[in-house]
């Protein structure tokens, strides 16, 4: 495990290196209001210690295994509690009960205050302005999502990803609009992650089905009837996880304010205009005094800014969704076509079956009208076998003539009878 992409030396050295960069920050530097400063590091009741084996320590009652990424690139692993998140990601408490195992079939999208909660197939996170905390990074489905991550946010100085803006540009501005989000840009990776597993079990099932349903449209065994129910109960399971996602999604999609509550980088930058405008208009700076004139003006031209930004405009996160809705949409047609197939091939068995059957019962029915004609030329030997006197016993060579006149009786009643059989449609042409 030391030697993999979540290496606890690596996390650990990476926590030990931001640690260090932040003590040498300048106290007095300014940040750029439309990007949320880098959040500080977890202080959790128990870290992941990194150890001469690289194995991870028990964890402590009531702990799990979490990770933090944030926008700078910096990560770290490490054992919090419920109240630890809770404070950090200022979340409800039962928001965390979708993220344990009771809900893991689930798929939501929850929009809090300060943060999202993302429950999608494996992906387990709460998502914020600033930070993504991941719930189990070290399982295997997991690690491409946090593979995206690095490539999408690669690790640099805090002071690089927060410049210190002093002038205003109304085409940064601009720029900063149609960019996308750090909280929307980590929800699109999670959703290409989980769209990705599902894109390859679909494949997978999609091989899998055809030589199976066409080697039952052959040979109807046991063996083969096994594997199509296998393959149904697949492809049931699969189904529901795709229809989970895109409901979710559609239910996003049909609700403008719930998509507006998503926008976490919008809500921060109004409160922190806000504040800004609140002190502006409070406090009464001094003539000579031209920093607290230029805050104030740079403050208002950041208002005037985001004012023409409508809150109710959320066009760039309805793209995003559709995207992805309509790539679900596509996945679950070919589910349903599968679907279609299967049955469609149920029905050409039962068929042949049916056809099977049909050929039995035309082969009973001659069956038992032989065994009627036969029984009625029994029936004439039997009662000409019995110890009575009778003219006939007087006469030479009577014994053949009459053997073969009931047999001739008999053949002549199966064939009226199989001729009535079909006279009435009984029988196949």
């Amino acid at each position: 495990m030391g030697k993999g992409p979540l290496s606890f030396r690596r996390l650990s050295s990476i926590r030990r290196r931001k640690k260090g960069s932040s003590v040498k920050d300048d106290p007095n530097q300014s940040s750029n209001p439309s990007s949320p400063p880098p959040p500080s590091p977890i202080n959790a009741a128990g870290s992941v210690a990194a150890g001469a084996t690289g194995k991870v320590k028990k964890k402590a009652g009531g702990a799990r295994l979490w990770m933090r990424f944030d926008r700078t690139g910096a990560m770290e692993v490490v054992e919090c509690d419920k109240s630890t998140i809770i404070k950090r990601s200022s979340v409800p408490a039962r928001d965390l009960r979708i993220l344990g195992p009771v809900f893991s079939h689930s798929s939501n999208i929850l929009a809090r205050e300060k943060a999202i909660v993302v429950n999608l197939e494996v992906i387990k996170a709460i998502v914020t302005a600033e930070e993504v905390l991941l719930l189990d990074p070290l399982r295997p489905e997991v690690l491409p999502f946090i593979d995206r991550l690095k490539q999408q946010f690669p690790q640099r100085n805090a002071l690089e990803a927060t410049p210190n803006v002093q002038t205003f540009d109304p085409e940064a501005g601009e720029g900063l609009q149609s960019e996308l989000p750090f909280e929307f840009q980590v929800l699109e990776m999670a959703l290409e992650v989980v769209c990705s597993i599902v894109d390859t079990s679909v494949a997978s099932l999609e091989t899998d089905a055809w030589p199976v349903l066409d080697e039952l449209t052959k040979n109807v065994s046991t063996e083969n009837l096994e594997y199509v129910r296998s393959l149904k109960s697949n492809l049931t399971r699969l189904l529901a996880r795709v229809q989970k996602v895109r409901d979710e999604l559609e239910h996003l999609l049909d609700d403008n304010e719930d998509m507006a509550d998503l926008y976490l980088t919008r809500k921060w930058n109004q409160n922190q205009q806000a504040e800004a405008l609140l002190e502006g208009t409070v406090s009464v700076a001094p003539p000579h005094n031209t920093s607290n004139l230029y805050r104030l003006t740079s403050n208002r031209s950041a208002s005037m800014v985001t004012s023409n930004m409508d809150e109710d405009d959320v066009e760039d996160l309805e793209m995003l969704l559709e995207a992805y809705f309509m790539q679900l949409e596509g996945m679950r047609n070919k589910i349903l076509t599968v679907r279609e197939y299967i049955d469609d091939t149920e029905d050409y068995v039962n068929i042949q079956l049916d056809n099977q059957r049909n050929q039995l019962i035309q082969l009973q029915l001659i069956l038992t009208m032989a065994s009627f004609a036969i029984t009625a030329e029994t029936l004439l030997a039997s009662l000409f076998g019995m110890n009575i006197p009778c003219p006939l016993y007087n006469i030479n060579g009577i014994f053949w003539y009459f053997v073969w006149s009931i047999t001739a009786f008999c053949f002549v009643l199966f064939m009226v009878v199989l001729g009535y059989a079909r006279w009435k449609k009984l029988l196949g042409s």
